[in-house]
């Protein structure tokens, strides 16, 4: 017990400095001023997008790990989780050397296309998304591999095609875990700094996020950078408290009444 309130006083520590810290006679200036409006903004509609794209290609990818067997499969796994170790700033210069102007794959998406992801709200979206999606992948991809095989198994029994099996049986049964993956990746993309500021660059209103706006006020302004970060705080930790426990629970409900 000694050692678990260490723990979370080491955890808490940080948070109640910043309350101790934080100006609040002038908090509400700061967060209504326009540069914080638009870089909140901005964090938001990025992080619901890089989300988005997480669930589109990560729940895939989590069945294809989970459900597939294929040479080399640990390995795969190693690449698509190593952004979730990897330190955010490599993660971006990868990301500038693969997809930038002259990268491997952003040269032709110049050349043919006059596309250019370095530098763009794009930008920020797929370095968001780098860093979160490994979050709901090893989520889901946990779930699928608990989840009982038998009901698949029935439902194709009785006919159900593939597709149907997994919109109708697999994809409500590992509903919580998903749930959990996307807070989680949200979360992350939201908080998202290193990889955003090295391959989108810090521009306000276009990829100043509310993060790189934290860093940045705290070089001009450390009370405005204590108010914003307490904003980020605020939004992950309600997120977080009121979604991800409920599906937690149900998720832990749900795997039990399977096991019965």
């Amino acid at each position: 017990m000694a050692l678990a309130a260490i723990a979370v006083l080491f955890f808490a520590l940080p948070l109640i400095g910043l309350l101790w810290r934080a100006p609040w006679s002038h908090a509400v200036d700061y967060i209504s001023d326009d540069s914080s409006l638009t870089a909140l903004k901005l964090s938001l509609i990025c992080s619901l997008w890089a989300t988005a794209f997480s669930i589109l290609f990560g729940v895939p990818l989590a069945w294809l790990l989970a459900r597939v067997q294929f040479p080399g499969r640990s390995i795969v796994r190693a690449l698509c989780t190593l952004s979730m170790v990897l330190p955010p700033v490599v993660g971006g210069v990868a990301l500038f050397f693969a997809l930038g102007r002259r990268g491997i794959v952003g040269q032709y998406l110049d050349r043919w296309f006059d596309f250019r992801l370095p530098f763009t709200t794009a930008g920020v979206v797929v370095a968001q998304t780098f860093v979160a999606m490994p979050f709901l992948v090893v989520t889901v991809e946990a779930a699928l591999r608990q989840l009982d095989g038998r009901l698949e198994d029935a439902a194709r029994t009785l006919g159900a095609s593939p597709w149907y099996t997994f919109r109708r049986v697999t994809l409500p049964a590992i509903r919580p875990a998903l749930a959990a993956g996307a807070v989680l990746a949200w979360a992350r993309a939201l908080g998202e700094f290193g990889a955003t500021i090295t391959f989108a660059g810090n521009f306000p209103g276009t990829t100043q996020t509310l993060p790189l706006s934290v860093y940045l006020a705290l070089e001009t302004n450390p009370e405005k950078a204590i108010v914003l970060a307490l904003v980020l705080i605020a939004i992950s930790f309600a997120v977080l408290i009121g979604l991800r426990d409920r599906w937690f629970l149900r998720a832990e409900r749900n795997s039990s009444q399977v096991s019965l």
